[in-house]
């Protein structure tokens, strides 16, 4: 067996065995989805400070443990969530400001505090959105299953689509694998399967749900993979980390979903009921 299908074969089986207790957890709902999300949240969190600052100290320990406690407010404190996730944010960024000034390095002090706060907002502001979008009243487990389906259905038939028919790069500097035709079977993936999650388990899913839902999640997807490519690109790092066996890190197993999560969040909550 060569190397590449090894790794293959690694990425498949890690994949199925993750897969069922992910789903399961959403299932659950509560504080089990709480926790799963706030899990994740601290990992990408931790891996972007891996990848930027090189190394660990105490504030960045207190920005993880603040991105992966994000996740869990809107099940603790569903009125003042949005309330407390500002002042978190708020706090952050003066505790890294202060952390910087008392003890330095000062020339790379804005720089350092900069990464902090993105660790702090990359790593819970998608998953925060999808903990939300769980307790959305009725469906919310499907509109979180909707926000998966998005971004795997875009992925799986990018991959497809770019393997078979790939000619034309989409943006070589960053990703050479990224083709257009990669593009526009991801577009079509992204609706197709909202499509067929209408038809089996979401009837409530109307067309217009699908066709906005999928093409915004086939640009906002693509987007998020290929911000973290430049990131790693930016930094001379292959994967974020080594969480997911064949997966590489967190981050590099939900960039798109991070992207997605709002979107679908924000459309339910904001844009549903004047479209429909």
């Amino acid at each position: 067996m060569t190397e590449k299908n090894k790794n293959l074969m690694i990425r498949l089986i890690s994949g199925f065995t993750l897969l069922p207790g992910v789903l399961y957890l959403l299932y659950l709902g509560g504080w089990w989805t709480a926790g799963l999300l706030g899990f994740a949240a601290g990992a990408v969190a931790w891996e972007y400070i891996g990848i930027t600052l090189k190394g660990v100290t105490p504030v960045a320990f207190f920005t993880v443990g603040m991105a992966a406690a994000m996740p869990m407010l809107p099940i603790a404190l569903p009125e003042h969530a949005a309330s407390l996730i500002s002042g978190a944010t708020g706090l952050v960024l003066f505790v890294a400001w202060a952390w910087h000034l008392l003890r330095g390095p000062l020339p790379e002090a804005p720089v350092r505090t900069a990464h902090l706060l993105m660790a702090f907002i990359y790593g819970h502001g998608g998953l925060t959105a999808l903990a939300a979008l769980r307790l959305v009243p009725d469906h919310g487990l499907m509109w979180v299953v909707s926000a998966l389906v998005i971004t795997w259905g875009n992925d799986t038939m990018a991959y497809f689509a770019g393997r078979l028919f790939g000619k034309h790069k989409l943006y070589p500097e960053v990703s050479p694998n990224k083709t257009w035709e990669g593009f526009f079977g991801g577009f079509v993936g992204a609706i197709g399967f909202l499509f067929i999650q209408r038809a089996f388990f979401f009837p409530t899913l109307t067309v217009i749900d699908c066709f906005v839902l999928g093409a915004f999640g086939s640009v906002l997807g693509p987007a998020g993979d290929l911000c973290e490519s430049m990131l790693k690109r930016a930094y001379g790092v292959k994967d974020s980390g080594v969480i997911i066996p064949g997966h590489g890190g967190m981050l590099d197993r939900i960039d798109a979903l991070i992207f997605n999560a709002p979107m679908v969040f924000l459309y339910v909550v904001f844009l549903r009921g004047w479209l429909t």
